[in-house]
């Protein structure tokens, strides 16, 4: 007799121990609404992660640029010259477009006698706006 109960309390733990489809779908749905909330708010700390960092790679490339002026007494031709005189590694990287690329504005150099070019700031080449509505041109 116990032989038999022990059998038929094993089938019934066995059907048991098994998630109902009902159950599956409510779990899958609770994942897609937190799937839904927190992917967007992801998304936008590292937009403004990158545009932080964009920020801050634009303030030490014009402190380079000015730090070699002092140096030099000159202005650097192009930022690879901050490279090749060793005041980068490497050029910085912009982390909007993910390329190593600046727009370089040239202008005059007033600090060299013979007023040749020289390169006296740079910026982003994206042309969109941050997520603060500001348009990257203006960093």
């Amino acid at each position: 007799m116990i032989g038999k109960f022990l059998k038929v309390q094993s089938l019934k733990s066995k059907v048991e121990s098994g998630f109902s489809l009902l159950e599956l779908m409510i779990s899958m749905f609770v994942i897609i609404i937190l799937l839904s909330i927190g992917l967007p708010a992801y998304q936008r700390t590292v937009q403004h992660a990158r545009e932080t960092v964009l920020a801050e790679n634009l303030r030490q490339i014009r402190s380079a640029i000015q730090q070699y002026t002092v140096d030099k007494g000159k202005l650097p031709k192009s930022v690879s010259d901050l490279v090749t005189e060793r005041y980068f590694s490497e050029i910085p990287i912009d982390p909007v477009l993910g390329k190593a690329e600046w727009k370089e504005i040239q202008g005059e150099d007033t600090t060299s006698p013979d007023a040749e070019q020289g390169l006296k700031d740079v910026k982003t080449l994206n042309e969109g706006e941050d997520s603060d509505g500001k348009k990257f041109e203006d960093y």
